[in-house]
């Protein structure tokens, strides 16, 4: 028996059929054209900043759909197809609008005129808009624009130190779920207009259209959720304290360059929440998040170090446009089984070097993923790092699975549904040409003239119908219509409690005492 194998048994089946799952999904307002919508978040929908399913991420027009805690992908499927009915039915009425099913973004307008989340004249309303104004003046609004699913996952019974030694592993094989399941390889020419890219058009007459030919994930590449000021962060994950260590010293220091963007402009609007690296935690990108439920008020940090870990957030993977809601079960599935092999595998302390090489690893599986060869970096036991190809890498670790994938099935009465996923993650590998990145490709350019707006705009137009084409009862119609109602009036009444100015209630939300335990 394995190490592997034993951890597996150990865990026990009681605690396998207590793993639970909800997915966060993002996808922006568009127009037929395949430009952007710039109309504010519909109020059919309820508040952003109040609605538990129904939100905005970054931009206004950027809709952000979660789901609940779900025993198994099915149920989590259902509830997401659920709240897309809703959503589709609700924005029919008001106008053309689609929602954009590719997490690189539609045609974009300037920069300047992509709008903002807003979220009320609440402070913690304010508050959120003032942040995104900060990540705005950072990185771009453009950046904000792209859209991905958020997968968060949770095990009963996993300490602190189980929960990092995942992490850490995660942040080691990621380039993996890149590799399956990464589904842009291609983007509008909008999103790098007056930027060093070096994309190439997909075809000589699809100027707008640009791509790398074995890219798999150009989201979460060079031109995505990237930042120069976040790269010089050394963020280790060998345990709770040296990850907190790490994002207090970020949330705390002030930083130059952000200094120079001050907090508020000569008009007194505000430009940002702080001067330091990061304003907030959850400006912190990275492809898994450490997680904990948090209270009203309440700082994430502080959450963290004084409850622990709850959940991981799995924040790698693209909308697949060929998908209804972005993702299926079995997609689902999978990630089930990677992040258990992800916490059953050995999981050495990580270095400066092996954190440094991972970044890179992850720009190779992003834009050269299926490249034929393509080799990665891997940290040996005594720490060097020594090269293999991505796919040698791959299947080691599917090898590993098999017995993770019985004892699911067993656990939760699938059949051999995860065996199933695992079997079709070995196909894929092995036909590189059956990947959804690839799959985006061969259809813009067989059906579409190389046009990823074309291509998106058509999957768009079949995504609505086939929504709005499942069945719908009445009663569906009258419990979302009352969340959205009953939104409204949280924020309404937040608005109504607030006792102090806004400034005051920043600086006491900022201040380093509340990011302690």
């Amino acid at each position: 028996m394995t190490q592997l194998e034993d951890r597996l048994s150990r865990l026990g089946a009681s605690r396998l059929a207590g793993m639970r799952r909800g997915v966060e999904k993002e996808s922006l307002r568009a127009l037929p054209t395949g430009a952007l919508a710039l109309t504010p978040h519909p109020s059919a929908l309820g508040a952003a900043l109040t609605h538990p399913q129904i939100t905005t991420d970054y931009s206004e027009s950027q809709l952000e759909l979660i789901t609940g805690v779900h025993a198994d992908a099915e149920a989590c499927l259902a509830q997401l197809t659920e709240i897309h009915q809703f959503v589709y039915r609700t924005m029919a009425p008001l106008g053309d609008e689609r929602l954009w099913v590719g997490s690189m973004p539609c045609g974009l307008p300037t920069d300047e005129t992509i709008p903002l989340g807003r979220y009320g004249s609440s402070n913690i309303g304010r508050a959120k808009s003032v942040y995104r104004m900060g990540l705005g003046h950072r990185y771009g609004r453009r950046m904000q624009t792209i859209s991905g699913i958020h997968y968060n996952w949770s095990l009963p019974g996993l300490s602190n130190d189980e929960s990092f030694a995942l992490i850490r592993n995660f942040r080691r094989h990621s380039f993996l779920l890149l590799t399956l399941f990464g589904a842009s390889p291609a983007l509008c020419s909008s999103f790098v207009a007056g930027r060093d890219h070096g994309l190439v058009p997909v075809a000589a007459d699809a100027t707008h259209t640009l791509h790398l030919p074995h890219a798999t994930s150009l989201r979460m590449g060079r031109l995505g959720y990237q930042s120069d000021a976040q790269a010089t962060l050394q963020v280790s994950y060998n345990s709770l304290e040296s990850y907190a260590a790490s994002l207090h010293g970020a949330l705390t220091r002030p930083y130059p360059p952000y200094e120079a963007i001050g907090i508020r402009n000569l008009g007194g609007e505000y430009n940002q929440l702080a001067t330091s690296l990061l304003q907030i935690e959850n400006e912190f990108y990275g492809t898994i998040r450490p997680k904990r439920v948090i209270r009203s008020g309440e700082r994430p940090l502080h959450a963290l170090r004084e409850r622990g870990v709850e959940y991981v957030e799995v924040r790698c993977m693209d909308l697949d446009p060929f998908e209804p809601v972005g993702i299926n079960a079995q997609t689902m599935r999978f990630i089930d089984l990677f992040l258990l092999h992800c916490l059953l595998a050995p999981s050495a302390p990580d270095t400066p070097e092996e954190i440094a090489a991972l970044g890179r690893n992850q720009h190779r599986a992003a834009a050269f993923g299926r490249q034929p060869g393509l080799k990665l970096e891997r940290a040996t036991a005594g720490g060097a790092l020594r090269e293999l190809t991505l796919v040698e890498w791959a299947e080691e670790i599917l090898d590993a699975c098999p017995p993770i994938a019985a004892a699911l099935d067993a656990a939760a009465g699938s059949g051999q549904a995860y065996r199933d996923a695992l079997d079709a993650a070995r196909r894929a590998l092995a036909a590189p040409d059956t990947l959804p990145s690839a799959r985006v490709l061969a259809t813009m350019q067989q059906d579409f003239g190389g046009s990823y707006t074309a291509f998106i705009r058509a999957m768009a137009e079949q995504t609505r119908a086939r929504h709005m084409a499942l069945p719908w009862a009445r009663e569906q119609q009258s419990q979302q219509e009352a969340m959205a109602l009953e939104s409204l009036m949280k924020r309404q009444a937040i608005e109504a409690d607030d006792d102090i100015d806004f400034e005051t209630w920043r600086l006491a939300y900022l201040d380093p005492a509340r990011l302690m335990a």
